[in-house]
């Protein structure tokens, strides 16, 4: 009893760790969006994502075992995550505030419970819908509380961050099946080169089209870009995209989901003490039934409704 209590234990310190830094994520865009283009920060990230694997891989820290038909298994999950999700988000982030990426971003567990009970079979009792009805009435509350300031601008960008939402959410329900039987940095690896690939052919071939192949380069001499950079890169994806694996194969992809919205809070937090952007009341009201939703998704499951 007492190793499995430690074994969740350590799940969720993961899971904790994974929202903290994804809040922080839109954070980092935000600042490298105010030096680059978002196709050449993602092109940017990835590099950065793949040469800190790659170095772990050539001086044998970790190693890795390949073959045909595990990469076949893990592309459609890269095409999910990091390519949609990670497009989307940043195109996105041109047309909301950090804090609204934060807020819309957490309506991925509804979307998370709805795909794991129908093609998982996942079972979540009332108690834990309930909470995470809760957790994403949080989100609706502020995002209402905020609707009379949207834009048409603020429209496309909304809808840019729920399909990086419905991205996110195909990921961790077809990751809860495929993680259970692949090794963790294997799919890593698989999917930060994936992103560099892809991103860095369309940002370059952008450029050349437009004869300004230096302004991809330009940014690189920016000491805050490359903060950002290697924060999104290395921390923001190759961490998180670590523990994301690890935790879905420990726990249900609805429980995981619902953790993503502890990253609203943070992002809220970041966005008013870095970014001067506000913060009301409803914020406040609506993190507190957030938070809660997340304690009530993960611990009220032996509770019979």
């Amino acid at each position: 009893m007492g190793n499995n209590d430690n074994g969740k234990g350590l799940v969720y310190v993961a899971a904790a760790l994974y929202s903290f830094i994804t809040g922080l994520s839109f954070l980092f865009t935000k600042i490298a969006l105010f030096t680059a283009k978002p196709l050449d920060i993602l092109a940017h990230r990835f590099t950065a994502a793949s040469i800190s694997i790659s170095i772990l891989v050539l001086f044998k820290v970790i190693k890795l075992d390949f073959t045909a038909k595990k990469i076949k298994k893990i592309i459609p999950l890269a095409l999910l995550y990091p390519m949609s999700f990670f497009a989307l988000q940043t195109f996105g982030l041109q047309y909301a505030t950090s804090s609204e990426a934060g807020i819309l971003s957490a309506s991925a567990p509804i979307f998370t419970l709805l795909l794991a009970t129908f093609l998982l079979n996942e079972e979540t009792n009332l108690l834990q819908k309930i909470s995470i009805v809760m957790s994403v009435a949080g989100v609706v509350y502020i995002t209402l509380m905020k609707s009379s300031s949207f834009e048409i601008s603020g429209i496309k960008g909304i809808t840019l961050l729920l399909l990086s939402t419905l991205s996110i959410s195909g990921y961790h329900v077809m990751a809860r099946v495929l993680a259970k039987d692949l090794p963790k940095i294997e799919i890593s690896f698989i999917m930060s080169l994936g992103g560099f690939i892809f991103f860095n052919i369309i940002a370059i071939s952008k450029h050349l089209a437009d004869g300004n192949i230096s302004a991809f380069l330009f940014p690189l001499k920016n000491v805050q870009f490359i903060l950002a950079i290697i924060y999104l890169g290395v921390l923001s994806f190759l961490v998180t995209s670590l523990s994301i694996n690890y935790i879905l194969s420990k726990i249900e992809a609805s429980k995981m989901s619902v953790f993503s919205n502890l990253g609203t809070v943070v992002s809220i937090v970041a966005g008013v003490i870095f970014l001067k952007e506000e913060i009301f009341y409803y914020h406040i009201i609506g993190s507190i039934f957030i938070i809660g939703g997340v304690i009530g998704t993960n611990f009220l499951d032996r509770v019979k409704s």
